[in-house]
């Protein structure tokens, strides 16, 4: 879940919570404590986002945390207020319950996500992996996979044993300097026309720079492969950057 912070008191707050503040658009791993008692809450990444540059034009202090009870409730509650507009995405494990499950899925949850990125912590224990799918299966959810380029082609194999529909992240986090005949973009394409693929035509900036030129053939190409299961974001706020992304570039 990613609870944001906005206003002058935004990275007082952070301090109190987790006693450091990272450098401004990078992500650093935080324990999470009550400051009344220093109880940890849950640990996950921090990011800050100083005035003006920030979404709000206010400094930011962003949550990206892994889905302790107070979490979950904050995600179902938002879901329940909105149930015509919003549905979630959970991070879920093997201690999950399956009635736990079920109660996000009254709320509005359609799916789960795993990251497989190295310097993200790398691919999730596959045991736990397989039984979260066992138990979200039945409620006819999707899985989102987050993964570097470079392993694509390891996991296919996995990939194509998946019970479910599954989303890729961004591009596949491919190099746009590769082109579009490197190994990698092409075991994606290959994925990408199975027909319980789905794609995230976002994260350009995370493959080229700006005015983003390198990475339309690559978009180019996913789109002309599955025209009908594509989603598309600017993948606001651009955690870990190498650049400074502009929104209207993006668009």
């Amino acid at each position: 879940a990613v609870i944001r912070l906005s206003g002058r008191q935004a990275f007082a707050a952070a301090r109190s919570l987790t006693g450091t503040l990272p450098k401004p658009r990078h992500a650093a791993r935080c324990v999470f404590r009550n400051p009344a008692n220093q109880d940890i809450l849950d640990d996950g990444l921090l990011l800050t986002f100083p005035a003006p540059n920030s979404f709000t034009g206010e400094d930011v202090a962003e949550f990206h945390l892994h889905g302790s009870l107070a979490v979950i409730r904050a995600m179902l509650d938002a879901l329940i207020h909105s149930p015509t507009t919003l549905r979630g995405v959970a991070i879920a494990d093997e201690k999950t319950a399956s009635q736990e499950f079920q109660l996000m899925h009254a709320a509005g949850v359609r799916g789960v996500r795993f990251n497989f990125v190295r310097h993200l912590g790398g691919a999730p224990d596959m045991d736990e992996f397989w039984s979260v799918l066992r138990k979200v299966e039945p409620l006819g959810w999707h899985v989102v996979l987050h993964m570097d380029a470079k392993d694509i082609e390891a996991l296919t194999p996995l990939i194509r044993q998946l019970p479910m529909p599954f989303v890729i992240d961004h591009m596949g986090r491919v190099e746009s300097a590769q082109g579009t005949e490197q190994p990698a973009f092409r075991a994606l394409l290959v994925l990408v026309r199975m027909p319980n693929c789905w794609i995230k035509v976002s994260g350009s900036e995370r493959i080229s720079f700006p005015p983003y030129d390198a990475a339309i053939p690559f978009a180019r190409a996913l789109v002309e492969a599955a025209p009908d299961r594509c989603l598309w974001g600017t993948d606001f706020p651009h955690p870990n950057p190498t650049h400074e992304a502009d929104e209207a570039d993006l668009v």
